[in-house]
């Protein structure tokens, strides 16, 4: 059984770790607040929206989170397992019975299967039951005081002050992951502003609490970045012995004829259905030898949720949940 490395995709955890010094040369976090406020005036934010700066203190635990980020080793069957659940599909179906109406209006809007909108709000906040406590200013304030991505926080930190600048959410809703991951599809600030939907059409985009909002958001997004709705993610082969390792990679692209002449076959060692658009060949361990597996041939649809999340582990079990959801 191999074994893989990955950071932890569950960003709110808790870790029991000493607290850190910042950065010897980072001014003190009132001095960084008054270049943020004296930025934001300059960039128009209104001054009741960075009045709201003047009440944000550093989180230790953040600034621990954020350089003690985890590591562990996992199997990707023991990785799977945690993901497919029964309660967690349970669920799942029955949300989507209870829901079918908007799931299926969602879904032909942006053109993405609700089963893939459900897995992705599975996976990132268990249906909105995790969506983490930190206050997203406090904690991004903090990170970008911090320096280690100072840049990268400190322009999430304007998105979440624009975010409330515009009335979407008041700043106290505003809460998420320590990392500043928002609401039931775990948005950052960058990509709430660009991707998050009104579906309710009531003025605001609110991925905490609308459940209409949060679908069509999670949707939205996976359409721009190129979903396509005639396709599924994947489906898990077998490797000849001997496979040539080149072939295994998101750079390569055959059609489905064309992976049987090489040799691979179904999961169950039968010939591979006829399919009309090229996939590609990923292991669920790139190390492993690739016989050994688990291998899956991909579309671009997978591509899309490696963009969502750059985990290999996450894409694969996001659409392995999809699959277990259903057929929509």
């Amino acid at each position: 059984m191999f074994k893989i490395k990955l950071l932890t995709l569950v960003l709110n955890v808790f870790i029991l770790v000493p607290t850190l010094a910042v950065a010897q040369d980072a001014p003190d976090f009132a001095t960084f607040l008054a270049g943020v406020k004296s930025e934001g005036e300059s960039k128009g934010l209104k001054p009741e929206t960075l009045g709201l700066l003047d009440q944000l203190t550093p989180i230790d635990r953040v600034i621990e989170l954020d350089r003690r980020q985890p590591e562990f080793t996992a199997t990707f069957a023991g990785y799977l397992k945690s993901i497919m659940k029964p309660e967690r599909i349970a669920k799942g179906r029955k949300l989507m019975r209870e829901n079918h109406a908007l799931m299926e209006a969602v879904g032909k809007k942006y053109h993405v299967q609700p089963r893939f909108i459900v897995a992705l709000w599975a996976i990132e906040s268990g249906y909105g039951q995790s969506m983490g406590n930190y206050s997203v200013p406090q904690s991004l304030a903090t990170l970008a005081w911090e320096g280690r991505r100072a840049q990268f926080f400190r322009d999430e930190l304007f998105n979440a002050l624009t975010i409330i600048d515009k009335g979407d959410v008041p700043a106290a809703k505003m809460v998420g992951s320590w990392a500043g991951a928002m609401g039931q599809c775990q948005f950052m600030p960058s990509t709430y502003l660009k991707y998050a939907q009104d579906w309710e059409g009531d003025g605001k985009r609110d991925i905490w609490s609308d459940r209409g909002d949060v679908l069509a958001s999670t949707a939205n997004y996976l359409s721009q970045l190129g979903w396509q709705d005639d396709k599924g993610w994947g489906r898990p082969i077998r490797l000849p012995k001997g496979f040539d390792k080149k072939l295994i990679s998101l750079d390569v692209k055959k059609s489905m004829k064309e992976w049987s002449k090489l040799g691979v076959t179904d999961a169950k060692g039968k010939k591979l259905p006829a399919r009309p658009w090229p996939m590609s060949l990923v292991l669920a361990d790139p190390d492993a030898d690739p016989e050994d597996g688990p291998a899956f041939l991909i579309t671009d649809n997978y591509r899309a949720l490696r963009t969502w999340n750059r985990s290999t582990l996450f894409a694969l079990s996001v659409g392995h949940l999809a699959d277990a959801l259903g057929h929509r």
